[in-house]
């Protein structure tokens, strides 16, 4: 049974008017024999002192290099940076050293030789002179916004390895991890029936750059299970398929204009950075610069669960609308559920106006049911964006849908899009073996009870304590807000107080549980967390609601 908690919010599907949340007629044999059970971790979780000294000269080593070489010209046009702070990296004419090597010594063993090969404390005083050049590698010191900590302060913490529903950093902390690589982990961190598929796999080739068996695999297991989906494009990442499913839908549709939802979000692609969520969100910024007007001109906006703006869109841009994308399920604003009347309204009001209704299912496919969220709406798009479960950690994407529809995409049709790594033979057998997994007899019934006992037991822990709190989810899915509720859209979600969740985050990190780094972000369970993970959870929760 999936719920909505928080105060003047509480809604309980009918699930009779639902699809079971496990689409196979009957389970297989080794279904019925193998009842589902959660994975028992294989990391210790002994209390020690909280530090993050490594991460922290990790991260700042992300930003900054050593010149294993004189600088260029141009490197030295620009404002350099002098060595300082806990990084102290050597350069000097003679210093034949590669960069890696120094990289090493220094994240790994808090020391950095010097041209003469001799170990210097990181925490000594400064030494350095004019031939100490650093540049950055990477902006901010992340591959991604949202993993910086910009929205919650302090020091990001750099992950070693992961196990199960643990992971563990390079100061030797360990986390109970509710972010799941962002939704990937539905089964728990290197699976061992993952990591034992994906070894085989990989001695006949990472990849080919032409058609294989697996692909085909893991293409029927999507369309058997999404009730949308008669053909499928596989993809690399969540953005791809957001992008080619917009082109798609222009160009089946022949018409420029799409509706988006105000704090959803669909990738990095220009037509989507408009009121976008996400990294977006969490780092305040309206929009992105570098996106021409031309490229979101096209682009309507409208507040998530009011239908009346929708309508009006309609009306005013009359036989324009190419279709209406959404996340049934937001995740990137916080998670916030679509009205009970919401999902079929957007339905009907698409088919009245010849439009598409399009879900971005990267992050609610294969998590609220095995059919996704529309299997457990029981509301079907007519297309469909995938990502992260299907493909069990390794990077994917795929957008489906009607078979008149997809017989646009070349090669069979006109509309263009290609991809050098698309349907690589690794991505496919992770995502094959986790969706086998997900089929498993319990696994949807699982997710749903612990999720429910870990919301029910932080909502109830916070208000406690006496804060403005509230809480939802959806099976494996779940969010929460420092606001008193109920959060219907963005703009209810931006009414949270971000600097409480930022003083929680901290304090939770500090007893060993890793939520997202923003208040705009939904968290995730698995089949690996364990009733233990889950009263740990909520007792450190108890402990820091008091504290902040």
């Amino acid at each position: 049974m999936a719920t909505i908690s928080g105060v003047g919010l509480s809604w309980r599907s009918n699930l009779s008017q639902i699809p079971s949340s496990n689409p196979s007629p009957s389970p297989s044999p080794s279904s019925r024999r193998r009842v589902f059970s959660p994975i028992k971790m294989a990391v210790s979780v002994d209390k020690k002192n909280f530090t993050l000294q490594k991460s922290e000269e990790i991260f700042n080593a992300a930003k900054f290099v050593l010149l294993s070489s004189p600088p260029s010209p141009k490197a030295l046009s620009r404002p350099s940076r002098r060595c300082s702070g806990s990084i102290r990296l050597f350069w000097s004419s003679s210093s034949r050293h590669s960069w890696p090597q120094l990289f090493l010594d220094h994240a790994l063993s808090g020391y950095c030789k010097s041209s003469s090969s001799q170990q210097k404390d990181l925490h000594s005083p400064l030494v350095a002179d004019s031939s100490c050049f650093v540049e950055e590698l990477m902006p901010g010191g992340v591959n991604s916004p949202v993993r910086a900590f910009k929205s919650v302060g302090g020091q990001p913490i750099v992950i070693d390895s992961v196990k199960g529903s643990h992971m563990r950093d390079v100061d030797g902390n360990e986390y109970i991890d509710y972010v799941g690589s962002w939704g990937p982990a539905i089964i728990g961190h290197a699976d061992d029936e993952v990591l034992a598929s994906l070894a085989e796999t990989m001695k006949k080739g990472t990849s080919f750059g032409a058609p294989c068996v697996l692909e085909n695999v893991l293409a029927e297991m999507v369309i058997s299970a999404v009730p949308s989906i008669e053909m499928v494009r596989f993809v690399n990442s969540g953005t791809e398929a957001c992008m080619g499913v917009l082109r798609l839908a222009r160009a089946f549709t022949s018409r420029p204009k799409i509706i988006k939802f105000e704090g959803c979000y669909h990738g990095h692609a220009d037509p989507f950075l408009v009121k976008a969520g996400s990294g977006v969100a969490t780092l305040g910024l309206p929009d992105s610069p570098g996106v021409p007007r031309a490229a979101t001109i096209d682009t309507l906006t409208s507040p998530f669960n009011c239908l009346s703006t929708v309508e009006n869109l309609f009306e005013t841009h009359k036989g324009e609308i190419a279709g209406v994308i959404l996340e049934p399920v937001v995740g990137n604003s916080g998670f916030i559920a679509p009205k009970p009347d919401f999902l079929n309204a957007l339905r009907q009001i698409t088919k009245e106006n010849d439009a598409l209704l399009i879900f971005d299912e990267v992050m609610t496919g294969f998590r609220l049911a095995y059919g996704g969220a529309q299997e457990y709406f029981g509301i079907t798009p007519d297309l469909t964006t995938l990502g992260k479960i299907i493909g069990g950690g390794l990077p994917v994407g795929a957008y489906g849908g009607r078979r008149e529809i997809m017989e646009m995409v070349a090669p069979a049709g006109p509309m263009y899009q290609a991809g050098t790594l698309s349907g690589n033979p690794l991505a496919m057998t992770a995502g094959i073996q986790t969706l086998k997994r997900l089929k498993e007899l319990g696994s949807y019934e699982y997710l749903d009870k612990i999720t429910g006992e870990l919301i029910q037991g932080i909502v109830d822990a916070g208000k406690r304590a006496g804060h403005k709190f509230c809480g939802m989810y959806i099976s494996g899915m779940f969010g929460f807000f420092f606001t008193e509720g109920p959060v219907y859209n963005f703009e209810d979600a931006k009414k949270s107080d971000t600097a409480k969740f930022a003083r929680f985050h901290r304090g939770m990190l500090e007893e060993g549980v890793y939520f997202a780094p923003s208040q705009f972000e939904a968290g995730f369970t698995s089949l690996a967390h364990t009733s233990e993970d889950i009263q740990q959870t909520i007792a450190a929760a108890e402990k820091v609601f008091r504290q902040i």
